[in-house]
């Protein structure tokens, strides 16, 4: 029987602001090394050999280019990419992943797998999975369960049953995250697990379940997959029957109610990296109890944890301290209270500030673009373009442009004049004119933007052609 490894992608990390942003959230990024929490995930799969098959990847659709551009950096490409229009938790993305692995194999075993997760010791991950693998076989929903260490809040727990089984146990209950004395109370128990969020299931054993408990979801899931569209290597979802579906996670869909759970123990080194103090707990430590990344420099400083990203962040006579720099925002918090970044998140929201949901550099499928300086009737951007690519054939409305080659080689087309420009040439693109620009050379494309109007927002863009499926 076929393992499919399903990879849900869809979190936004908001306590892992101002690093994690809606538009670029966490498991994209370089949270506790140079490479991202995704690609962890994929080089961990790989690690498996044939005993699992290629992924089945559930991702918001704004975040498809990051997670194909990923996929191709790991060398793997996945079975399916699947495009939410909005998320739903993880009933809804588990329902559709059972629904589309059922293309592939009539029931096979799926391994649900967060993105956004970190395991050391893989060796007991799948000595974990295998156990796993037999049980789900014979028609057990699975669940992993990481034996606490600390007295967390952060995290949902499990209570073990009275039965205990060779490698595994039943599960009594599921408890949300707790106070700190309802934690401590659980630790000392010795019979509660972290949740960790991974499943091992058949996928006609957690439809039958899910159609018992929520029948109206799996119908409305399956609607969404009747009513998809491919969309270059991507399988878009019906926006109108997904919309539909509710905002609920598996946990209180099916594991809280089923009468065939098993929860098997896994003492990997697994962290969520839900908060900054999760980020500290794994990170490399010198000998005040410090872990740093990037031009960091700490003098009597204790037991904190200092992220630069685009300056020097120097640290003087503090404790317990989260302090995290990237280059349009600065979190200094408590470690106390890491757990209430998302509020922050929050605020910005309401006031309508861009922090909340992107970086001053954006992604783009053809690129990044890093707004540099900004003001009233002008901007500045360094935009770079990927050899082979092109950005969409488009006209603004409100602004001109003028572009200033950096390095690399440039097609421009103007109108109806194609323009080759090279290092140290510029052109100028007026209002109302149709424009494009390509790399058509071997080596990044960087040029210098500068825009100039009544309104410079991203709106202003009127798409005619695009390859990347943006075209109005």
């Amino acid at each position: 029987m076929k393992i499919i490894p399903i990879i849900l992608s869809g979190g936004s990390g908001t306590r892992l602001w101002p690093l994690s942003r809606a538009a670029y959230p966490k498991q994209f990024l370089g949270v506790t090394a140079e490479t991202s929490l995704f690609n962890m995930t994929l080089e961990r799969l790989a690690e498996f050999g044939d005993f699992l098959e290629r992924p089945i990847i559930i991702c918001n659709e704004n975040h498809r280019f990051i997670v194909a551009e990923q996929c191709r950096n790991a060398n793997l490409q996945p079975f399916e990419i699947v495009l939410e229009p909005e998320g739903r938790n993880t009933a809804p993305a588990i329902a559709v992943a059972a629904l589309v692995a059922k293309n592939i194999d009539p029931d096979p075993l799926l391994l649900i797998l967060p993105a956004d997760h970190v395991l050391e010791n893989l060796k007991v991950f799948r000595e974990a999975v295998e156990i796993g693998s037999r049980l789900a076989f014979e028609d057990l929903l699975v669940t992993f369960g990481v034996k606490p260490t600390s007295p967390e809040t952060g995290y949902g727990y499990i209570e073990c049953g009275a039965t205990e089984q060779a490698g595994w146990h039943t599960i009594r209950s599921f408890a949300e995250k707790p106070d700190l004395n309802t934690a401590k109370s659980y630790l000392a128990s010795g019979n509660y697990y972290w949740n960790s969020g991974m499943f091992l299931f058949k996928a006609t054993s957690i439809l039958s379940e899910l159609d018992s408990h929520h029948p109206a979801l799996t119908r409305d899931a399956r609607h969404s997959i009747e009513c998809a569209q491919r969309d270059l290597d991507f399988f878009r979802l019906g926006r109108e029957q997904f919309m539909g579906l509710p905002h609920i996670s598996i946990d209180y869909a099916v594991m809280e109610h089923t009468t065939h759970g098993a929860v098997v123990p896994l003492n990997a080194g697994w962290s969520d990296v839900g908060a900054w103090n999760a980020v500290w707990q794994i990170a490399d430590k010198d000998l005040s109890e410090n872990a740093s990344r990037g031009d960091v420099l700490m003098e009597s400083t204790h037991c904190s944890y200092v992220h630069a990203t685009s300056r020097l962040v120097a640290t003087l006579g503090v404790e317990d301290l989260i302090v995290v720099e990237t280059s349009d925002a600065v979190l200094v918090a408590s470690k106390s209270h890491v757990q209430d970044v998302k509020r922050v998140v929050e605020r910005l929201k309401e006031l309508g500030r861009d922090e909340a949901n992107i970086h001053r550099e954006v992604f783009r499928p053809w690129g990044t673009y890093d707004s540099v300086d900004k003001g009233d009737r002008y901007q500045v951007k360094r935009i770079t373009v990927t050899p082979g690519h092109r950005l969409s054939v488009q006209l603004h409305h409100h602004r001109a442009e003028h572009w200033i080659i950096v390095s690399g080689t440039a097609k421009v087309k103007v109108g109806e004049e194609d323009i080759l420009l090279t290092e140290n040439q510029s052109v100028y693109i007026p209002v109302g004119v149709k424009h494009s620009l390509e790399n058509p050379g071997r080596i990044p494309l960087e040029i210098i933007e500068v825009q100039s109007g009544s309104y410079l927002g991203e709106d202003d863009i009127l798409r005619f052609e695009d390859r990347y499926g943006r075209a109005e």
